[in-house]
């Protein structure tokens, strides 16, 4: 069975190509696992990319139609800007590429994406509705999160990517309108972690508006609390305790 790499120790990719690329896809199976875990399938819907480390025109991506539960590194697939597999024998969602290789191209910064058609995401996505600052954990998104304010089916056009792309801005998250969620982030864990707790977030908020009327966080102090849990580096190390878990229930995502 082969190893996990290593985080390297001060945070910044690898410099050796192929170690950073093994790095990323390792994160990237993982994620899918834990989507898995989480329940965020819906049939064929749903993906996570990784920006490939040395071409990076190119990004990883799950096959289409295979379940996040088995999906291994092994499984991952290549797909250039055109559309086209270039590592792998299995067909790309168009989906993915139409909304992925937008964003990727529009975010130099953006190493990973994750989109899926979550339950609670989807449902608050309906209302057409930012999410509020009412609890610590949704102050990650505080002033960093965005709307796209439109619905024309499935996304198969680079058009739409394009547009998806330009609402999500500088944003680690973008929510599509009677869709569902998107995030973005500068590593696999950080686009991962985004997207599980902002699917949690939405679900609290839904929640406690079926209760009543949520309290909103001070603006200041929501502002203060973002620095402290939306920053780059809290993404990644939420994201750790779930990676070990993972790993040591289903070792094989590493083949």
């Amino acid at each position: 069975m082969p190893d996990l790499l290593p985080a390297p120790p001060n945070g910044a990719p690898y410099a050796d190509p192929a170690t950073e690329r093994l790095y990323r896809k390792q994160r990237l199976a993982a994620a899918f696992r834990l989507f898995s875990r989480f329940g965020f399938e819906e049939g064929v819907a749903g993906h996570i990319t990784a920006r490939d480390p040395e071409d990076t025109e190119t990004f990883w991506v799950n096959p289409f139609g295979m379940h996040f539960g088995h999906i291994s590194v092994s499984d991952l697939i290549q797909v250039d800007s055109s559309g086209e597999v270039i590592s792998g024998d299995q067909p790309v969602n168009r989906a993915a590429f139409a909304i992925h290789s937008q964003v990727h191209a529009a975010r130099p910064d953006v190493v990973a994406a994750a989109h899926t058609h979550s339950v609670h995401g989807k449902a608050w996505s309906a209302l057409g509705r930012l999410l509020e600052p009412i609890t610590q954990d949704v102050c990650a998104f505080y002033e960093d999160h965005a709307l796209f304010d439109d619905y024309t089916g499935v996304v198969v056009d680079t058009e739409e990517g394009k547009r998806i792309a330009h609402a999500l801005g500088d944003n680690k998250a973008v929510i599509l309108r009677n869709h569902g969620l998107l995030t973005v982030g500068g590593t696999v864990e950080e686009a991962a972690w985004w997207f599980i707790t902002m699917e949690r977030s939405c679900q609290a908020q839904l929640l406690a508006s079926a209760a009543g009327q949520p309290v909103l966080i001070d603006p200041d102090q929501a502002k203060l609390t973002h620095s402290q849990v939306g920053h780059p580096l809290s993404g990644r190390f939420n994201f750790k305790p779930l990676l070990d878990r993972i790993l040591r229930e289903q070792p094989d995502l590493l083949v």
